[in-house]
């Protein structure tokens, strides 16, 4: 069993605290966090193997972190209160066998890693081990990062929000097979007072709340590949240090004196265009010829559409065999999903192939594909108008009416419903409030 670093969401710090002893004591790395708004600043920071929700937090649904967790990889399980609202949970979120009831217990943990750590199915080979395409924009793709693999040096990657940059950057590190690791990094993600401390370390002492010598991303990554997501949000005043590590090739922890010499590739990644960096003026030119030696432009979606079934087919297998079942996506849907222009990208793709597997009833054939991929950020101003059914409508609506089915369920006694649904009478007596306030100023 592979050892995996893992984010537990969850609100109840006794449960929280014994369920990451557990984890621990099959030796996963484990984070904590007990909001959405906590879980998304981790998930922004950070990459993780497993993410553990649990349906219902103080500030949201656990599933509305769907959308921030960034890797590919990242195998998502949910957390329920009790297992008589698990089959109402599963009649509105589908059939995500990977649940975990309260109270969990060791051996449940066991087979759940044993479960998801099984050999891939049939699907997609992927490229590299990680990209999925066989376009000729995608060909093109894998023909750089094979030319550049041989090479050290530093890439910088074009993309749109979404495309998959750091999956790009990790096959260009598998590709060059280096001895030391893959260390990812979101500049957006750092504070200006404590990215140079991120990048380059610092000694105990160094400045306040320095309690001890902190070994900086550049270290982390000897012998392998630093990969600088964001690039551009940089601060100005912190790029020149940055140039001036990649120059020299040595750096100075804060508080230190001595010269550290590195030996690791970067890869820096940014979305925004070569225009856009030169009319933002959000990068030094000094900066950008060092970083950007060998630039690689990954395609958006909408110009490989000839990849969409097998990145639909490759997402729907990993569900399938994650969760035991056998669906299929019917060849009127896949038209329609190659008719949206996925402005999101292929992270927009498989958190929608992701939702549409949730929303599936469990006797079904077919993947429950909903009528509208409505998206704010769409390209296209035609949109098919709301279903009025369970199917495509978001998730602050389905939680609404599983709360309500439970209230219904145990005749409105409230303290009952929020044992069963997992929550506090505090967190419940909150969500109907904010209900009776919607409610309120429809009417007005």
């Amino acid at each position: 069993m592979v050892l995996a670093k893992i984010l537990l969401v969850d609100d109840d710090p006794a449960f929280t605290s014994a369920t990451a002893q557990l984890l621990g004591l099959l030796g996963h790395d484990v984070t904590t966090a007990d909001s959405v708004k906590t879980a998304t600043e981790q998930l922004q920071q950070h990459s993780y193997d497993r993410v553990f929700l649990d349906l219902m937090l103080p500030d949201g649904s656990g599933l509305q972190l769907l959308d921030h967790v960034p890797s590919e990889e990242t195998r998502v399980t949910v957390i329920t209160g009790h297992p008589a609202v698990k089959a109402q949970v599963m009649n509105l979120y589908g059939t995500h066998v990977n649940y975990l009831v309260k109270p969990i217990t060791l051996d449940q943990l066991k087979r759940l890693f044993t479960d998801l750590d099984t050999a891939p199915g049939p699907g997609a080979s992927p490229h590299f081990g990680e990209l999925i395409g066989e376009s000729p924009s995608m060909r093109n793709l894998y023909n750089m990062i094979s030319r550049v693999a041989g090479s050290y040096v530093n890439v910088m990657l074009f993309g749109e929000s979404g495309v998959g940059k750091e999956v790009v950057a990790r096959a260009i590190h598998k590709a060059s097979k280096l001895p030391g690791p893959f260390v990812p990094a979101n500049c957006g993600a750092f504070s200006a007072e404590l990215i140079g401390s991120e990048l380059f370390g610092h000694e105990k002492g160094s400045f306040t709340g320095a309690i001890a010598r902190k070994t900086g991303l550049f270290e982390q990554a000897e012998n392998g590949t630093l990969f600088l997501d964001e690039i551009t949000e940089m601060p100005l005043s912190m790029q020149p240090n940055l140039l001036r590590a990649l120059e020299s090739r040595m750096l100075t922890r804060i508080g230190a004196t001595a010269q550290i010499p590195i030996n690791c590739r970067v890869i820096s990644a940014t979305n925004r265009s070569d225009h856009q960096i030169v009319e933002d003026n959000c990068l030094r030119e000094d900066l950008y010829y060092r970083l950007a030696v060998f630039p690689i432009h990954i395609p958006p979606l909408r110009e490989r559409m000839e990849d969409l079934p097998l990145l639909v087919q490759s997402f729907l297998d990993t569900l399938n065999r994650e969760n035991s079942t056998a669906y299929a996506v019917a060849s009127g849907d896949m038209d329609r999903l190659q008719a949206y222009d996925w402005p999101g990208n292929v992270r927009e793709l498989r958190h929608s192939i992701h939702r549409a597997y949730i929303m599936t009833p469990p006797d079904a054939e077919h993947l429950t594909i909903p009528d509208t991929f409505a998206s704010p950020f769409s390209r296209k101003n035609a949109q098919a108008p709301q279903p009025t059914s369970l199917v495509g409508r978001t998730i602050e609506e389905v939680e609404r009416e599983l709360i309500t089915e439970t209230l219904k369920q145990f005749d409105n006694n409230k303290t009952r419903a929020a044992e069963v649904l997992g929550v506090s009478v505090k967190t419940l007596y909150n969500r109907l409030g904010s209900y009776e306030a919607e409610n309120a100023a429809q009417q007005n």
